[in-house]
């Protein structure tokens, strides 16, 4: 496109001074206007370095937008320097030294322009000019969109940024720009940013997505304020402040954030209001280090997609909640470290996959008329000096509505908890605490269970309609010494009426001696017989001999090595069994087995034989298995996974007890896991009950190595590893004749060749099931035959039976 000439209207007081000239250059259309005056300018490519320094009006011709092109080589295409009105112009720059649009002094009206470059900078704002920018786009995917620097300001409406190589929009050096309604997308850094002292940024109704940063970033003692935004879809955090930062959230909504959806610190201070934060993939809020402080009121913070607490509070760092929401996330509210502290005011924390309130490290947090529901734990205060207070909250609908442990002192004051899967209040591990006015209705387990001999003090609470009993008091045993228990005045439950004694007006010391029961006895409460760590009676089958047993497994296909293993084992047990009845000492025999090898090898088959061959020999009462994996055995907290070990224990009682994939319990990353606490209990529930329950564990042969190779408390109550090899062709063929017998099929002339030729090509690869691929190869086998034979009118009896090489299943 060709340069086209420049029109200019002068105009003037008198009327017999106006005129229009047209020039043949952009510059020198500039130098002629004067204050007032309009140069509108024709369709074309101007290669020039236009400055505007005069309050005339720049513009395209009407109803062409875009015709006119400001596109010199280098330098800045457009410099403003006054208060003048740009309109309908696209701007293209190739400096990366320079902005494409500088604006320097007055406060132009700058309309419709459109900024295709590759620019230090589309737009830059500085000085003190104060420009009015509306409906104008910028692209400029080497520099930044929009830029405000050195006390420039003015107000953006209706503006985009559809690319920037490095932020969206920056505001530094006292920079303080109003943006409205506009949108911010596509940026390579930041969508919106603020730095330094005196640096202020407003938005209102903006939109910041898609980039590859932060949305908003507000450092180093700049402020801003966000009402009616949104800020969704960046590759970094969706909010964050740094070094005394300050920002308000009015209205906005922050949500499809992968990393944290708010993160400050340094001191920074955040104040939110009526903003929805969701979809984030790691905290919600995110609040760090000393004088750092975040107030929310009227928010929701839902729907994670990490595994992450929806609100972390650490480092001495302080968060407000009033009337919040925070709900569908793994856990609620973290608040760690001495000096930090949450405090939470009719708030509503729910669907919650772990725990609503965890209090760690020393710190403190104070919730007031909250509402728990739906959660593993309602509100855990870990360890020393961790505590706070809730007061007047309810917990409902949680596996154990507060846990109290290791030194952790808080005040309970006013609350309910109803509906605890296993327990309202549980403290364990020297944890203290003070339940006041407190009350527990509709547990499954206990209402308070106290134990270790914890000093905890229960003044007016009541308990009602809990499965196991409304109070549980049990010791740490003989070494914990004289002053330990729990405090109790004036505690009541629907079982016992009173736990005060009559004649003792004064607080009184509780405290229950060990009990032979699972959890203990409630001392003062109860007096019904203890429960024994027994399963059920069931009706007994009449039991086979060793022997019998045997012969069952030596027809079991392949296993030679492991019923090599099974046998000599039987052999110890039933010797050591006879010298005894001969008076003689027998040799010791742990029972305890470790199974390795791959899925569909006949680990629990081997495992199920092997609890009756105990059986018949008088070494099991019964001999029946109980299989479990990690899922049976590991809780949401502690406590619960004890309590889950122990039940396991109670239905093993008298037979094998098969925990598959054992390995799981110790996985590799198990900083927040409690598989290790269900293998402190196996390993004490092994040992207390060694002539009662016979445990396996089985899984990979390099998982079980390492597992057993972290936990030696655990490979040391085992007798022996054996080891299950995956199955050869000809084992697999074998397997396939033993079901093909059973359903009365037989595989005709051919099929035993192609069978072998199939195994020895199918892979072995993890997929691989060894037994279980067998049995799966002839069920297919017999679908495919099923579907041949279907379409015979009159088949005869080796229709029916006979299975051909073409029934086999193609190879995947």
């Amino acid at each position: 496109m060709a340069q086209g000439t420049v029109q200019v209207t002068h105009t003037g007081t008198s009327r017999w001074r106006r005129r229009t000239g047209e020039y043949a250059s952009l510059a020198a259309a500039l130098e002629a206007a004067a204050d007032g005056d309009v140069l509108t300018v024709a369709p074309g490519t101007y290669r020039e370095n236009l400055v505007v320094q005069r309050a005339v009006t720049l513009r395209g011709p009407e109803g062409s937008p875009g015709s006119v092109r400001i596109a010199p080589a280098d330098g800045v295409p457009l410099t403003v320097r006054a208060s003048a009105v740009v309109q309908d112009l696209h701007v293209e720059g190739q400096d990366a030294a320079a902005p494409a649009l500088l604006v320097e002094e007055g406060t132009p009206e700058l309309l419709d322009l459109r900024i295709v470059t590759r620019s230090a900078a589309g737009i830059e704002v500085r000085g003190g000019a104060r420009p009015t920018v509306r409906r104008c786009t910028v692209d400029n995917p080497a520099g930044i969109g929009i830029a405000v620097l050195d006390g420039g300001g003015g107000v953006f409406e209706e503006c985009e940024v559809v690319a920037a190589g490095q932020a969206g929009v920056a505001v530094r050096g006292g920079g303080h720009p109003r943006l409205e309604r506009c949108r911010v997308h596509h940026a390579s850094g930041t969508g919106m940013t603020a730095t330094g002292e005196n640096s202020a940024l407003e938005a209102v109704g903006c939109e910041i997505y898609e980039v590859r940063g932060s949305g908003v970033q507000v450092t180093a003692r700049a402020t801003a304020h966000l009402t009616d935004c949104d800020v969704h879809r960046t590759t970094a955090d969706g909010v964050t402040l740094d070094t005394d930062a300050v920002l308000t959230l009015a209205d906005c909504r922050i949500h499809d954030i992968p990393e944290n959806a708010v993160d400050l610190r340094s001191r920074s201070v955040l104040t939110l209001t009526r903003t929805t934060v969701r979809q984030f993939g790691r905290n919600g809020l995110s609040v760090w280090d000393p004088g750092t402080r975040v107030d929310a009121n009227q928010c929701e913070i839902f729907d994670s997609t990490g595994d992450y607490p929806a609100v972390w509070v650490s480092d001495g760092a302080t968060a407000v909640l009033d009337s919040c929401r925070v709900h569908d996330v793994p856990d609620a509210l973290f608040v760690l470290d001495r000096g930090s502290r949450a405090d939470v005011v009719d708030s509503d924390l729910s669907q919650v996959r772990n725990t609503a309130v965890s209090v760690s490290d020393g710190a403190t947090a104070q919730l007031d008329d909250c509402r728990i529901r739906d959660a593993a734990t309602g509100a855990w205060f870990r360890d020393h000096g961790s505590g706070g207070t809730l007061n007047n909250c309810t917990v409902d609908g949680t596996q154990t509505g507060v846990i109290v442990t290791k030194g952790a002192d808080p005040t309970i004051e006013r609350c309910t908890v109803d509906s605890p899967a296993e327990a309202g209040f549980y403290v364990s591990a020297g944890g203290r605490g003070t339940f006041q006015n407190c009350r527990v209705t509709g547990s499954g387990g206990y209402g308070f269970h106290v134990i270790d001999g914890c000093r905890t003090t229960l003044r007016k609470c009541r308990t009602e309609r809990c499965a196991r009993g409304g109070y549980e008091f049990a010791d740490a045993g003989p070494d914990t010494g004289s002053g330990t228990g729990p405090v109790v005045e004036d505690c009541t439950s629907d079982e016992s009426g009173s736990l005060r004694p009559s004649a003792a007006p004064e607080p009184v010391v509780q405290t229950a001696h060990q009990t032979p029961g699972l959890l203990g006895a409630i001392p003062g409460q109860r007096s019904a017989e203890q429960e024994p760590l027994r399963a059920p009676a069931e009706p007994s089958e009449p039991a086979r001999t060793s022997q019998a047993v045997l012969g069952e497994l030596d027809a079991l296909v392949g296993l030679e090595s492991v019923k090599r293993e099974v046998r000599a084992l039987t052999d110890m047990i039933e010797v050591g069994r006879r010298r005894l009845q001969a008076g003689l000492k027998a040799a010791s025999v742990k029972r305890h087995l470790v199974f390795t090898g791959s899925p569909g090898t006949g680990k629990t088959t081997v495992a199920r034989l092997y609890g009756e061959i105990l059986a018949s020999l008088g070494v099991l009462e019964k001999g029946h298995l109980v299989e479990v994996s990690r899922v049976d055995l590991v809780g949401e907290h502690i406590g619960s996974t004890a309590i889950r070990t122990q039940e396991a224990f109670q239905r093993a009682h008298g037979g094998v007890l098969f925990i598959d994939e054992a390995y799981a319990l110790s996985p590799e990353d198990a900083g927040r896991d409690f598989g290790k606490e269900a293998i402190d209990t196996l390993v004490k529930l092994m040992e207390d009950h060694r002539d009662s329950v016979v445990v396996i564990v089985a899984g990979y042969t390099a998982e079980m190595e390492r597992f057993l190779s972290v936990n030696p408390g655990v490979a040391s109550r085992f007798s022996r590893t054996i080891t299950f090899s995956d199955y050869g062709p000809d084992e697999l063929l074998r397997i396939v004749e033993q079901q093909a017998d059973e359903h009365e099929y037989r595989l005709a002339p051919g099929a035993f060749e192609a069978l072998r030729t199939y195994f020895t090509a199918l892979p072995k690869g993890a997929a691989f099931g060894n037994g279980r691929t067998a049995r799966q190869t002839f069920e297919a086998m017999v679908e495919r035959h099923a579907s041949r034979v279907a379409q015979l009118a009159d088949p005869s009896t080796d229709d029916l039976t006979l299975l051909y090489a073409e029934d086999l299943p193609e190879l995947a």
